[in-house]
């Protein structure tokens, strides 16, 4: 459901009456200490469409599958400000110089590492940039306009920033870590991201979720803006590990200028309710976009991937491959759209949806999509279904290996075809340790 987000068209009396209950009751939570002009406005405009919006159901075509009355149950708090924490040395990348730390989406200066940044590049809190900078991307994305989104922006407090300058190539990761604390009450915190990378320009990300407690209950409403320029590269690895009781909906979007190339390793572990919301908008010719996608549930969870990709130039290059391995109960979703107009002639795009069940009770519903006008392209898609196969597991029982060592070792190599393409060995090892654990219960 989109809505166009200019707040001067909608009836003011309208906008009295609050739609929707539960929303209200996270605007309430909503607690803000920036109170810069132009934020302000942008914070009021989302505040106002929102109240004139409502939680999306399973009668709205693209929430289908996925329930959200287990979130409308839970009164969700702001905790505000977390003042002592330290980090685990789990949690840091051996391999990354630079790190931003947000604890319940508030930004954390002692947990962070901001120092010997290379000339041209600036990270840090919102204060980094320049206003004249962050009021030129900031929500301006054409994908951030939707509940949740708008719901982010209305709470709109801090904002993790990089920005890459023209021609600066960053040669290592910098890794953006959320963490999420809740105590006594469910928390909600809502963690933004804006990521600006230059024309001619390259760096790779780290974006992380994580929770500092796997049974606590919390709700991340999660928006990240990315702009990538012209012949500009970002390599966007995002990680969400949630806890076995949280809910987590994510946005991520992308717009890509001309001869740009942006690269999505996206892999999602656990949370009672996840969703991610992938939007790329490319903007101008010989662009290209690679998307990488795995999903491990297990239990009772539901694990939901949306991804939308618009080529509406010539020589578009897209490339998809998403993955799902769903045990016990749990219910999977995959959508992928990808747009081709008449405009993009010569496209070349691939999608491909991969499932791996283990157990009798798991479910997937996925729907690759493609929508063709123009007539001169390259496309594809598909998806398979599939379970561990016995002969498969009896060759390797015939070879000295035991029964579970060889469902594990088939399901750690079907996840390891996307976990491969994260450019951090010790976040490699890490992911695939957590996959055999929530596979092997």
């Amino acid at each position: 459901m989109t809505i166009p987000m200019n707040v001067e068209v909608l009836n003011e009396a309208a906008l009295l009456l609050d739609r929707d209950a539960f929303l209200t009751g996270l605007l309430n939570q909503v607690i803000t200490n920036k109170s810069d002009g132009w934020l302000q406005d942008l914070r009021n405009g989302a505040t106002k469409w929102v109240r004139h919006s409502v939680i999306p159901n399973t009668r709205d075509e693209e929430w289908r599958f996925t329930d959200l009355s287990p979130l409308k149950e839970v009164k969700f708090n702001n905790i505000g400000i977390i003042h002592e924490l330290s980090l685990q040395n789990e949690f840091v990348l051996p391999e990354v110089s630079q790190r931003l730390v947000f604890v319940n989406g508030v930004y954390s200066p002692s947990l962070s590492n901001t120092e010997n940044l290379p000339s041209g590049l600036i990270i840090g809190n919102l204060d980094a940039l320049p206003s004249e900078v962050a009021k030129e991307y900031l929500a301006q994305s054409e994908g951030t306009r939707e509940v949740f989104a708008a719901l982010n922006t209305a709470a709109l407090n801090d904002v993790a920033v990089v920005w890459v300058g023209k021609n600066v190539v960053v040669e290592n990761p910098i890794h953006l870590l959320f963490i999420s604390i809740a105590g006594e009450f469910a928390v909600i915190s809502q963690p933004r991201c804006l990521v600006v990378a230059e024309s001619n320009s390259q760096v790779t990300l780290i974006e992380e979720y994580i929770p500092s407690s796997s049974e606590q209950v919390y709700f991340n409403n999660s928006v990240t803006e990315i702009w990538v320029n012209e012949n500009a590269q970002v390599s966007h690895n995002r990680i969400v590990t949630e806890g076995n009781a949280a809910f987590h909906i994510g946005k991520t979007a992308v717009t890509q200028a001309r001869y740009s190339r942006y690269s999505c390793n996206a892999v999602t572990v656990g949370g009672k309710i996840s969703r991610h919301n992938l939007e790329i908008l490319q903007t101008g010719e010989q662009t290209e976009t690679t998307l990488n996608g795995l999903t491990v549930i297990a239990d009772n969870q539901l694990g939901d991937t949306h991804s939308a990709l618009s080529l509406n130039h010539p020589h578009g290059v897209s490339k998809q491959l998403h993955k799902c391995i769903i045990g016990d109960r749990a219910h999977g979703v995959f959508n992928g759209k990808v747009f081709v107009p008449k405009l993009a002639q010569l496209t070349n795009a691939s999608q491909l949806n991969r499932n791996l069940l283990l157990s009798s009770k798991s479910r997937i519903d996925t729907k690759p999509q493609l929508e063709i006008t123009a007539d001169n392209v390259k496309c594809a898609h598909g998806a398979t279904v599939s379970q561990l196969e016995d002969d498969q597991i009896f060759y390797l029982q015939s070879r000295g290996i035991d029964e579970n060592d060889a469902r594990k070792l088939l399901v750690n190599a079907f996840a390891t075809e996307v976990i491969n393409f994260i450019p951090v060995p010790s976040l490699r090892e890490s992911l695939l340790k957590t996959v055999t654990s929530l596979t092997n219960k």
